[in-house]
């Protein structure tokens, strides 16, 4: 994979702000937050069923 260092970091940082403006990230990262949360719920809920069902047989 690539390593990524500070230079390509901030350059990626920049042109996330030039593209959704400055007001928009906070509003990016609540939902990615949200998403993140929302597949770490479905993931347990799938892990937890899968454990059930493994000891139903």
């Amino acid at each position: 994979m690539a390593n990524f260092g500070i230079t390509e970091i901030l350059l990626i940082l920049a042109v996330v702000v030039l593209l959704f403006g400055a007001r928009k990230i906070p509003e990016l990262m609540k939902g990615i937050g949200t998403g993140i949360k929302e597949f770490k719920k479905a993931s347990k809920v799938k892990d937890e069923s899968d454990k059930f069902s493994v000891e139903d047989k």
